[in-house]
């Protein structure tokens, strides 16, 4: 009976071990499963990041392109407020384009300057307004530049911008209204704002600062009090005029118009004082 507990007791020992043995490497495996999956994972990861960023440049790149694309296909475009609706055909808009320009801008234009004419946006009470694209850059910059001849008269040109331009505008006239308030000169061109501190503003702060006089009587009171710490003794003689000066005491000039010339002493081995 002895023999069998013994032997029973074995076996338990063995399985114990087994288990032991079973678990641990159990253990190790999940270990390096793990390890394998994580290392999977990271490269794959790392594969989507490097994706990722090459897409992101792509991205980037082609909206670049597409914004200046886009903006080189509005550069010669003027948009044109305020003319009535009465055309009937492409043409007759086109022949409205070309004489509003002669009669407000005194530029002789023909078909062949323009290269399209279109109105935007949906029929209302207002007129809408006209995108006109010149052939040349040229005849859009000399149209441009008279734009203050339409002032007063109902109708206004402005260049033509894409709609998320527009937004940035908008919020950049914001800034520059505040700017403006603070006196300082601004321009907005396309989609940024140019700020350039007045000068004038500097100059006559600073003359403003410049104006102020000194404060003699503290200069005076601290020159004194440096004075009185050097000599402690001396007491300050109080001066009046040159005059009270010279009836006070002998000046240099009483001493030359006093001295008798004979006792004046002539150079060093001239005893008569001949020069």
């Amino acid at each position: 009976m002895e023999e069998i507990i013994i032997e029973l007791r074995k076996i338990r020992k063995d399985l114990d071990e087994q288990r032991n043995t079973i678990e641990k490497s159990v253990d190790k495996i999940t270990e390096q499963v793990t390890i394998n999956v994580n290392n999977i994972l990271e490269e794959k990861f790392k594969l989507l990041n490097e994706n990722y960023e090459n897409l992101k440049e792509k991205n980037e790149n082609q909206e670049k392109r597409l914004y200046f694309l886009e903006k080189q296909a509005r550069e010669t475009n003027i948009v044109f407020f305020g003319i009535k609706e009465t055309e009937t055909s492409y043409a007759h808009l086109e022949s409205n384009i070309i004489n509003f320009i002669k009669e407000h801008f005194s530029q002789e234009l023909d078909r062949r300057d323009i290269q399209a004419v279109k109105r935007i946006g949906k029929k209302g009470e207002k007129p809408r307004p006209i995108i006109v694209t010149f052939s040349t850059l040229g005849t859009k910059i000399i149209l441009f530049k008279q734009r203050n001849t339409l002032k007063d008269t109902g109708f206004y040109i402005k260049e033509d911008f894409p709609q998320d331009i527009l937004k940035k505008r908008k919020i950049l006239q914001e800034q520059a209204k505040i700017e403006k308030e603070k006196g300082n000169l601004v321009q907005i061109k396309y989609d940024k704002l140019i700020i350039q501190e007045n000068n004038r503003k500097h100059t006559s702060n600073k003359r403003v600062l410049s104006t102020s006089p000194p404060n003699y009587d503290t200069y005076t009171t601290e020159s004194n009090k440096q004075a009185s710490k050097k000599n402690k003794t001396r007491t300050p003689i109080q001066r009046t005029s040159s005059l009270s000066e010279g009836i006070s005491k002998p000046g240099m000039l009483n001493y030359l118009i006093n001295v008798d010339p004979k006792n004046i002493p002539g150079p060093s081995g001239n005893k008569n004082g001949n020069i």
